[in-house]
């Protein structure tokens, strides 16, 4: 039977003739987007594969195309689109599969890396570029294991460490830059941490765990009306947040009670102020800077209870949470001085003048290194027995107490080393009475001078000496 000749209609000639010109612009622009792409410019380049799209939405290759100059700009979830689309267009696309691949593993999905890069062996057994990054997808999901086991060890260095190098495969990962800077902040080192949160939060305001991290930052620095803020602002972002949850409870609970402790110790509560200090101390062990203040205000409150021992604990427990605390250093210097540990005090006082050359500090300094000076010397008020601000009847009193107590006379039928020893102490008592008694020499005794240096005594009561002004 012979072929019957049909027409075909005018309007599908047109369309034809329609879709090849689309095609051939399409495939103009892609040719200028490759331009712009050798040349680095990929900003022009991403708008020409985009136009090349529109003309011929069904080319995977103008997709890979797109999503290799927005792997380029750093917008993998843009990127890892194209790429989907492409290989859904064309699943033997091996180019298509490597970039879906490699954005999976720079925004931190080593799995789906994995599977890409897999796909991609089975188009091109020899394929060593897919090798090498399914090689990198293993080494990632290591480092994701080694933080996990460190975060829950606690040992946040390690877990610092070990996003450091999985940031160096997965640059992109907001999920990594996030639990790096979270660990940064329990490590105390919270300008690091706050930098990497706001990097994320100008690219994404609304970033929930980025905002935990701010808040968690601001807390641990004591600026706990502020973290609260954040941490409310990070709920209302995601209200399943369970570490926000947490951290915004016991910012508030830490607040409340160091209020209600610092509230008491003004009222001379005392006692109740030490209890509340205690129980805030519970409340959040992480919280290093707050901690700090928290031993420190219970050191205050366990000195006006006279509890000075323990108040120097709590001082050394303020201190080895933040050896920058000055005012821990000069709360425990005065429990030093109060206790006569001078040379501990002085040592305080060292460490605090240092830091801050103030004039009060230097005072303090200088009365505990005189303190320290006299401490040295024999203490004349403990010879007698008597306090530092006896009167001058009560010296007399002493003296003639202590003097009756350790006369030769009452100790003749001693062992010749007894008979020694209290003449050694009888002749003390006169030295004591001897400055004590004399107003000049009591002032220069008291103010630290080292009267043995002056010539002063020669055996005991009764030798007349002047003392040089």
């Amino acid at each position: 039977m012979a072929a019957v000749d049909i027409d075909v209609p005018v309007e599908t000639e047109q369309q034809l003739r329609n879709h090849d010109d689309l095609e051939r612009q399409a495939e103009g622009f892609k040719e200028q987007g490759n331009l712009f792409y050798s040349k680095k410019d990929y900003s022009e380049a991403f708008n020409y594969y985009t136009k090349a799209i529109d003309a011929s939405p069904k080319n995977a290759s103008y997709y890979g195309n797109r999503a290799a100059t927005l792997m380029m700009l750093c917008r993998f979830r843009e990127a890892l689109e194209d790429s989907q689309q492409a290989v859904r267009l064309d699943d033997c696309f091996m180019k298509g599969h490597l970039r879906e691949g490699k954005c999976h593993l720079s925004l931190g999905n080593a799995m789906a890396a994995s599977r890409c890069f897999q796909k991609v062996l089975e188009l091109e057994p020899s394929n060593r570029e897919a090798q090498q990054e399914n090689k990198n997808a293993t080494t990632l999901l290591e480092y994701e294991r080694m933080a996990d086991f460190g975060f829950e060890k606690r040992d946040f260095r390690k877990v610092v460490y070990c996003m450091d190098r999985a940031l160096a495969l997965a640059s992109a990962c907001h999920r990594f830059k996030i639990l790096k800077a979270e660990c940064l902040a329990l490590l105390g080192r919270y300008p690091e941490a706050q930098s990497v949160a706001s990097d994320i939060l100008r690219m994404d305001s609304t970033n929930a765990d980025a905002l935990y991290v701010r808040g968690l930052c601001l807390y641990y620095e004591d600026c706990i009306d502020k973290a609260v803020q954040f941490f409310v602002q990070a709920l209302r972002m995601a209200p399943d947040h369970e570490k926000a949850r947490l951290a915004c409870r016991n910012a508030k609970a830490l607040k409340a009670k160091k209020d209600e402790g610092n509230q008491a110790f003004k009222s001379s509560s005392y006692e109740a102020a030490y209890q509340l200090y205690t129980e805030a101390l519970t409340i959040d062990p992480n919280n290093i800077k707050t901690n700090a203040k928290l031993y420190c205000n219970r050191a205050t409150a366990g000195a006006k209870l006279k509890k000075l021992n323990q108040a120097i604990e709590d001082c050394t427990s303020a201190i080895k949470l933040d050896d920058t605390y000055i005012k821990a250093y000069l709360r425990r210097a005065q429990c030093y001085m109060d206790t006569e540990q001078y040379e501990e005090a002085v040592r305080d006082y060292e460490k605090v003048y240092q830091t801050e050359k103030t004039s009060d500090h230097k005072h303090l300094l200088k009365t505990a290194q005189m303190e320290l000076k006299k401490s040295k010397r024999k203490d004349y008020y403990k010879v007698l027995g008597v306090g530092k601000n006896a009167t001058e009847d009560e010296i007399k009193k002493a003296y003639r107490k202590r003097a009756l107590m350790h006369h030769p006379d009452r100790h003749s039928a001693a062992t010749p080393e007894v008979q020694k020893e209290e003449e050694k102490k009888f002749k003390e008592v006169g030295e004591a009475f001897t400055v004590l008694s004399d107003p000049k020499k009591k002032i220069r005794y008291d103010n630290g001078h080292d009267l043995e240096d002056d010539g002063c005594f020669d055996g005991g009561v009764g030798f007349n000496c002047e003392l040089s002004e």
